[in-house]
């Protein structure tokens, strides 16, 4: 929620801009018209079949997306969602070529460590909620404002309420923009970057790009790749594994990869279609019980992540950071043979849809000081499991203040 009286950072924890970029301040609004278009395709949608042994195996199930479409239809209230999220402070501003959308959270206390944190796909802001706020405040929360952080979450560019790029930017283009955002303009001489999915792979960009100013990252999702492959018996047996346990996780990937145009054309006039292409990943990828994604997910939930993509019109260009990490080569991280210097934590969510390589392989990519494998919790952590996602970032962030 938005600080009551925001704490202004003291100058050891900014620097100052040589030439500011102001951004300006963002409230969301949707016209009406644009969500009672949403509501008429939703209600109006012709409803076709399904094998009759689906239940999730040939994709989103046909009976859930009826019953969470009529939901949406007679009692979703995206202007509930849209105030709440409107209690953060956001803003706007043109960085690295892109209008960029980003929620700014001053934390508490006198000099609060600045965090960025990065969401993915099929992900948005949406995934923030329950954590900006105690890792803000955590004095708020029965915690220390000693572990406060400054926090800054963004539309990644593309998604949401942030412009689209030109053409498609991968993730470490985006690192370059955000680490931008966090230096030149918001003045933070040194920061922390936290993510999951895609926002994983941009955090270790950052520390591996941009280590003048990303002094640590936090992740909590398995995504990049050593130039040296795996070199011990457990390292080829998990690379073996991974290849058959991502069989059937491909499709997706491989299209937003190689023709996102192609299905840019039938979501820009579905709104089901693209809540059934989300709502699966939400299914297949979460610590579900008994086969039902709302042990999870509230059904509000998962539809204020969707409107998001719909009333932005940006399902088209989210899709294209999967362009761009194949121009940019892969999941491979660098090219020279170095790794990720900067203190780096692993947070592990036993359910997460990329198995994680053995720790040898992991210390090859970064200089890791912390892993924790979590009890529970899948891949959208931070909505999952936002208290074990906080506890682990706010013990590693106090571990490198006490380093000094």
């Amino acid at each position: 929620m938005k600080s009551e009286s925001p704490a202004v950072a003291t100058p050891e924890c900014r620097i100052a801009s040589a030439e500011p970029i102001v951004p300006v301040p963002f409230k969301i609004y949707v016209p009406q018209e644009t969500l009672g278009a949403i509501r008429a395709k939703v209600r109006d949608y012709p409803w076709g079949y399904m094998p009759d042994d689906g239940g999730w195996g040939y994709g989103t199930n046909l009976s859930y997306m009826k019953e969470i479409c009529r939901y949406w239809v007679d009692e979703y209230d995206w202007r509930l969602h849209e105030a709440r999220l409107n209690e953060f402070s956001q803003a706007k501003v043109g960085v690295g070529g892109v209008d960029l959308h980003f929620i700014h959270e001053r934390g508490s206390g006198p000099c609060p460590m600045p965090l960025l944190i990065t969401h993915g796909w099929p992900g948005s802001i949406v995934e923030y909620q329950s954590i900006i706020g105690p890792l803000a405040h955590p004095e708020r929360f029965g915690g220390s404002v000693d572990d406060a952080f400054d926090v800054i979450a963004p539309s990644l560019p593309g998604f949401g309420f942030s412009g689209r790029p030109p053409r498609p930017m991968g993730p470490r283009a985006m690192a370059r923009v955000l680490n931008e955002l966090m230096t030149s303009v918001l003045g933070y001489g040194r920061y922390m970057a936290q993510g999951g999915d895609w926002g994983s792979a941009i955090s270790s960009w950052l520390g591996y790009d941009h280590a003048q100013g990303c002094s640590a990252i936090h992740i909590n999702f398995p995504t990049m790749r050593h130039a040296g492959g795996p070199q011990t018996d457990q390292e080829r047996a998990w690379a073996e594994a991974e290849v058959h346990e991502q069989a059937m996780e491909d499709g997706y990937r491989t299209l937003q990869a190689t023709r996102p145009q192609t299905l840019s054309y039938a979501m820009a006039d579905s709104p089901v279609g693209v809540a059934a292409w989300i709502i699966e990943k939400f299914h297949a990828w979460s610590d579900i019980q008994h086969d039902d994604i709302e042990s999870v997910y509230s059904k509000d939930t998962l539809l204020t992540n969707i409107m998001i993509y719909l009333v932005t019109g940006s399902f088209n260009s989210a899709s294209w950071i999967y362009y761009g990490r194949r121009e940019e080569g892969g999941r491979q991280l660098g090219s020279e043979g170095r790794r990720v210097e900067v203190p780096t934590a692993a947070a592990l969510f036993p359910a997460e849809m990329l198995t994680w390589p053995p720790r040898s392989y992991v210390e090859r990519l970064y200089n890791l000081q912390r892993w924790t494998e979590m009890p529970r919790g899948g891949h959208f952590a931070s909505l999952e499991q936002p208290q074990l996602l906080v506890d682990d970032i706010r013990s590693f962030a106090r571990s490198l203040r006490q380093q000094g």
